[in-house]
């Protein structure tokens, strides 16, 4: 069992290292409230200049893709489970702020992680 574990790691690895589009809908960042037992996305607007980054919307700045950023969140969302938050962050939001399908399916493998994660006790950090 162990050999197929480093195997999806591996290819899970070099995935993460392909290059993406930004949704002009926004980014996502989540994390895990172990205390309350939540999955949580902070929901953050963007646009995407013409150099295909993520700018602030009010300020026109580049956003940082690591450390630190001081933004206010739009919307947070919190649930008990991956499929919960699905349905909170992409279903129920009328019209959805996901513009991309691709983004659609990174948000729903990452609540499945961030769901492990705080059943087993294990560190979650967002691709």
């Amino acid at each position: 069992m162990t050999g197929l574990r480093e195997k999806i790691k591996a290819i899970d690895d070099k995935l993460s290292k392909r290059p993406i589009d930004l949704d002009p809908g926004g980014y996502y960042v989540i994390y895990i409230d172990r205390e309350a037992e939540l999955i949580c996305a902070k929901h953050y607007t963007n646009v995407i200049n013409e150099r295909g980054l993520a700018v602030d919307p009010d300020t026109g700045e580049v956003i940082a893709a690591r450390g630190k950023v001081n933004r206010t969140a739009e919307t947070l969302y919190t649930a008990r489970t991956a499929k919960e938050l699905c349905v909170k962050v992409i279903e129920e939001p009328q019209p959805c702020p996901i513009t991309m399908l691709d983004h659609a399916a990174y948000l729903g493998r990452e609540f499945m992680r961030a769901e492990y994660a705080l059943v087993t006790g294990e560190e979650y950090v967002q691709d």
